[in-house]
Order: structure tokens, then sequence, then C-alpha cells
């Protein structure tokens, strides 16, 4: 059955569009797209947008997926699910499963595994740069490049520099899009926090900002001179933002994304408090508020977004790691790091940034959706007549109770759990 959705506000950031009209969608795909439609099949259901939000689906630069291996957290069927209830038309999942994705073999059987569930969505696999996601010794990267990984990244730091090196220089002619972390493992220690007066006053051990900046810095100096792109993850500090910002002025091939948690939260949230601008939570010391990197500073919190503005950090990556009930609740420094987030991850960056005014609504869509796709070197979604269904409905308005129950993830280590949110997606195609 044909479907028209009548005065609806289409965003498009592939046409630079934000208007209100008519769509009329047929079953795989777009039909018309105009200011009035009064001219459409007998067979088609008609329904009032008005107030709602029309984009293309939403793409996640990285994730973690808990099949193979840890299914109890997330299985494929509840990760699709859980991304296409948050808008998610395409999600690219880290290769640090069990057994790791890090051969031809465990690429087919995630896809195996993708193929039969439903609603399928879009999955993308990164594969591993490392053996065992270990950063000891590379593996073979023309296989995994033929098997069809999206790209290549261990989604932990690669802290040897001459494996990196030689990573950086064999992986150039297979022109496959590179994903790396900075972090020096050794500075950030056993660090569960930010680093100063705030990681003291919580009685924290301290993750210093250097243990990310002086690893970007060395990586920005392998990059310059062996020119290989390279896409920089999980970007969580002022300085870093700086030196991104002079690496593309300096004609440097990177590209960059911070997470979604880190746009709306500092290390404040992790005594139970937080500023105006933020959701003060209620439980201190919140295991799902350990991060990695950790949360940052005001200061860090105000550049990123800044940074995010400008186009210097081009994607925000939702990063959705599940963890089991059992697992994250322990002490905060126990805790393994990571927060789900696919469901949760437009509506609350929409209410912080769009309707405050920071950010247009194009803005925002297009750091989740059109950058990152580009940075997978994958066409992005758009909408346009005789285009397949690739479309995310979402409700800014609507209100409800993040619970485990509400949510489609297996699992619920989300600091919003109990909390009621607004903005909800109303319905997500993906032809």
């Amino acid at each position: 059955m044909n479907r028209l959705l009548q005065q609806v506000r289409l965003i498009d950031p592939v046409s630079s569009t934000d208007k209100v009209c008519d769509v009329l969608l047929a079953e795989d795909s777009i039909q018309a797209i105009e200011d009035r439609i009064c001219d459409y099949p007998v067979n088609t259901s008609i329904q009032d947008c008005r107030g709602l939000v029309l984009g293309p689906g939403l793409v996640d630069l990285y994730s973690h997926s808990g099949e193979p291996g840890f299914e109890t957290r997330e299985t494929l069927d509840s990760l699709m699910q859980t991304a296409m209830a948050g808008g998610f038309t395409r999600v690219a999942i880290l290769p640090d499963t069990s057994p790791p994705v890090d051969n031809p073999a465990t690429l087919l059987l995630l896809r195996n595994s993708h193929s039969r569930i439903s609603p399928t969505g879009r999955l993308y696999c990164w594969g591993a740069i490392t053996a065992g996601v270990k950063g000891e010794a590379m593996t073979e990267l023309a296989e995994l490049a033929v098997a069809g990984v999206v790209g290549f990244s261990d989604g932990q730091p690669v802290e040897s520099l001459a494996l990196l090196r030689r990573f950086l220089e064999y992986v150039q002619p297979l022109g496959k899009p590179v994903a790396l972390w900075p972090c020096d493992r050794l500075l950030a220690g056993n660090g569960a926090m930010r680093e100063g007066v705030a990681s003291m006053r919580f009685g924290l051990p301290g993750n210093p900002a250097i243990s990310e900046t002086a690893a970007l810095a060395a990586l920005l100096e392998i990059v310059a001179a062996i020119g290989t792109p390279v896409h920089i993850m999980r970007v969580s500090t002022a300085r870093s933002v700086e030196l991104i910002r002079e690496a593309k002025k300096d004609g440097l091939p990177v590209t960059s994304s911070t997470t979604w948690m880190h746009l709306l939260l500092t290390y404040e949230a992790i005594a139970g408090s937080a500023t105006a601008e933020e959701l003060p939570f209620a439980i201190p010391y919140h295991p799902s508020l350990r991060l990695e990197p950790p949360l940052g500073t005001p200061e860090d919190r105000e550049a990123l977004i800044e940074g995010v503005g400008e186009g210097v950090l081009e994607a925000i990556a939702i990063d959705h790691a599940p963890y089991t009930y059992e697992e994250k609740t322990v002490a905060f420094v126990e805790a393994p790091p990571g927060a789900i987030g696919l469901e949760l991850a437009l509506p609350l960056l929409w209410r912080a940034f769009v309707e405050t005014g920071q950010w247009s609504a194009t803005q925002l869509w297009r750091c989740l959706s059109t950058n990152p796709a580009l940075c997978l070197q994958l066409e992005p979604p758009s909408i346009a007549p005789n285009l397949p269904l690739e479309l995310t409905l979402f409700d800014a308005q609507q209100t409800w109770n993040v619970e485990a129950k509400t949510l489609k993830s297996l699992s619920a280590n989300t600091p919003w759990l109990g909390y009621q949110i607004e903005g909800r997606i109303v319905q997500t195609w993906c032809s």
C-alpha cells in the first residue's frame, strides 16, 4: 500500500532541504515530494504529519555487538531492532566480538546471522587491524578487504607506533576507511574519570587529557609522513579539537568524530550534579557514566560542541556498548566502560542542540547520517523521488519513559534509565 505523509517537515542534508511538504511513499521507494500532493493512487493511506520530522536514515560509524560470544548483552537481532527503533538504518560494528573479526570466517558468520533477522537494516563490519584485537601483529588486511569489511579498526588503541606506521603503509593501496582511537594506555593507567581537581574530589583515579592528546599528536605526525587517510575516533578533549583543526589547515587527510554522550555531559554528572544544560542524575557514581574516553570538563564539552558546529568534527558516533545488569552493577571503577545509546541519541541531541538553537536540524542530521556514511565511503542516505526507502520519521515532542521494557536492546546500561525523555522515532524504513 502507498502512504502519503502530509505536511511533514522534510530534512535532507544532501540536498540542503528543510521544508514542510507532502511525501508519497510506495512499498520500496519514494514516489513524489511536493508542496501539496492531491493526485495519488486509491490504495493510499494518508497520515497527518504536522509537527513530525522526516529525514534520511541515520548512520552509526561504530558500535559494539554482543554476538558472537556475548549474546546475553546483545544479539545481532536485538542490535538491529534497537538501531531501527532509534532511526538508524545503517550500523557499523567494531571487530571486538568473540571470536573477533580478524579473519574472513568470522565476517561470514556475522553476515549469515544478519541475513536471518528482521528488521534487517544494513549492517557493516569493521575488520580488525591486529590479530585478536591485541595490538601485536597485523591481520591479513587484503583477505579481509576482499571478504568485504567496511574498513579497518581495532576499536582499541594501536599503541606501537612502528606497527601503526607499517599498517598505514600496507593498508593504503586497499583504499578502505581506517578508524583509529588515539589513547596512550600507559598514561591513562587505571583512570576512571578525567584527571584533575574533580577526580581528587570524587575520590576516583584520574585519566589525564594527555593520554589522548599525546597519542593524537603522534598519530598526526605519522599521517603527515605517510599520507594514508585516517578517521580519528572518540575525540574528547579541547586540545584534541585544536590539534585536528590545525591538521586540517595543514592539509592532512583526516576526519574525526566524537560520541553523543561527550557532547551532552561532563564529569560533573558522575557526582549526581550537573550544569543547567545537563540532566542531574539522581544516582551518584552511576556505572553507565563510566566511559572510555572519560567524560571531559565543561571546557572540553564546549570545544566539542564548537568543533561539531564548525565541521572540524564531521560525525557524531553512538559507540553503543551493551552490558548486562550483573556486569554493570558494580563499583564505578570496576564497571566495564560503555553505555547503550542507539535509541536515545537523536531525541537527546535534538533537545540539547536543535531546540536551543545551537545547531540547525540539518546540521544535526548531517552529523548523524550524511557525514558518517561519507566517512565509511558509502553513498549517504537521501530523500528524493525514485530513491529506495531509507527514512526516519521523528516526533520531537513525544515523551516516553526509558525502561528496560521500552527499550529494544537486551541491555539497559544507560544513565537515563528510569527517566522520561522527549522525542521518539515514529517509524524507520529501510528497503
